[in-house]
């Protein structure tokens, strides 16, 4: 087995992060577990995740806590089955113990991953996991962390992200975070702040106070700021807020209404729709010279725009054509091609990280859907429908869609609960996403850096 030692700095939180990457030689290469998560409907992987082992009580309780988040990942994924830890046979499983397979084969694990927590002189903690295929007894990978005590809940993030990718192919998404609005009040003097979280629901904080009408929040592409609309004093204006430093400043003081501001694939520009003289069209900010620019000139209402990764071209949903349908165009606003064609209205698209897709939200026959087709409009894919879906936000390996359901009120004006839930590209496992109060309007980050 050949070590290669790593070092990286994780800027998120001011806190560094080393680490050390333990590859398998020649025989991890031919190992062949694998999940094809581009078949559509899978069964789960059985997976087997022992605590990891820890010299001491607080190593110990670590190990517990690491094993806890990751089966929790790997199963809100739905491509994993993290089994009952009951049913091991082997008991001690660290990282310096060679499995034994038959054991682990009799609980028909078809994975298996162990790992162990030690405290180093200067108090930081080192994490160490391994990653096992357990009918063909191969190592497939391992990797080892050494941080702060408070940083572990994120390593058991990475690892989760490490064994993803390592069975599926696939970049994982575990290590990020979601920001939105939390909804408090009656309907009609609601009170909405800006909020984020871990994508489990971990680390829930407010952002603003709740005195200002907050909407549309949206990720940067280092995940660091976040672009949002709000109105404080009653006035429209577009912000950028520091999640690292708390810092927020204003983007611009438009004279009209702005809706639903983005940033572009480099972080250099915010695109957005502005609501002037009676049209609303889509316009651009160059961040560095606060150059404002419109793309889009018509006396149709557009909308909602929404760079491509590579930011050569731009979704966003107009009424040109008399109704609500989607259209891209060339980033210099030239070439415009409608590409919904399904019955009822398309709205707040969202283009894949991946380049692949377009997510958007579907009124049809008094149903809300969220769908996906691909760029050119072809494949159109419903993946759910309620009384209320709206707002799509990618993962960032483009694999995972967030959106928001409400539920109706009654007679009584009871329901309209308005809650976060995720859904993979299957359209079969969707899963609530678990928040303290209402909440609307997702933004998943980037991939931490």
């Amino acid at each position: 087995m050949t070590v290669l030692r790593l070092a990286a700095g994780l800027c998120r939180r001011s806190l560094a992060l080393a680490f050390a990457l333990v590859l398998a030689s020649g025989v991890a290469a031919r190992a062949d577990l694998h999940l094809d998560i581009t078949k559509g409907k899978i069964a789960p992987l059985p997976i087997a995740i022992p605590d990891f082992a820890g010299a001491g009580p607080n190593e110990a309780q670590m190990g517990r806590d690491l094993t806890q988040v990751m089966s929790a990942d790997l199963e809100r994924s739905g491509l994993f089955q993290p089994l009952d830890q009951r049913a091991f046979i082997q008991k001690n499983t660290d990282t310096k113990t060679e499995p034994r397979f038959g054991d682990w084969r009799l609980i028909n694990a078809q994975a298996l991953v162990t790992g162990d927590v030690a405290t180093q002189p200067d108090g930081r903690i080192h994490i160490e996991f391994r990653l096992w295929d357990v009918l063909a007894e191969q190592h497939l990978t391992g990797f080892g962390y050494t941080t702060t005590q408070q940083n572990w809940r994120r390593i058991a993030h990475i690892i989760a992200d490490q064994i993803y990718q390592r069975i599926t192919g696939e970049t994982g998404y575990f290590d990020t975070r979601i920001v939105y609005i939390s909804e408090t009040g009656p309907q009609d003097r609601r009170i909405k702040r800006l909020a984020i979280m871990d994508q489990d629901g971990a680390n829930h904080r407010f952002l603003t106070d709740g005195r200002s009408l907050v909407l549309t929040p949206r990720f940067s592409p280092t995940a660091q700021e976040i672009t949002y609309l709000s109105y404080i004093r009653g006035t429209p204006r577009v912000y950028l807020f520091n999640i690292d430093t708390g810092q927020q400043e204003i983007l611009g003081d438009f004279p009209g209404m702005t809706f639903a501001p983005r940033f572009s694939p480099d972080g250099n520009k915010v695109i957005m729709s502005l609501a002037l003289n009676g049209k609303t069209s889509i316009y651009t900010m160059d961040l560095r010279t606060r150059q404002a620019t419109r793309i889009t000139d018509s006396p149709a209402i557009d909308t909602s725009p929404c760079y491509s990764p590579d930011g050569k071209q731009i979704v966003f949903n107009s009424d040109r054509g008399g109704t609500q349908q989607l259209y891209t165009m060339n980033a210099d606003g030239t070439d415009i091609k409608r590409i919904s064609f399904g019955n009822g209205r398309y709205g707040t698209p969202v283009w894949s990280p991946r380049g692949d897709l377009i997510a958007f939200t579907k009124f049809d026959a008094s149903q809300f859907y969220i769908g996906v087709m691909q760029p050119d409009g072809s494949h159109e894919r419903l993946l759910t429908q309620a009384f209320l879906v709206e707002g799509p936000t990618w993962a960032p390996n483009g694999r995972v869609l967030m959106f928001f359901k409400q539920t109706p009120t009654d007679s009584k004006g009871h329901g309209g609960v308005t809650r976060l839930y995720s859904i993979d590209l299957t359209g079969y496992n969707e899963r609530e996403v678990v928040t303290p109060q209402d909440a609307s309007d997702p933004a998943w980050s980037p991939l931490i850096p």
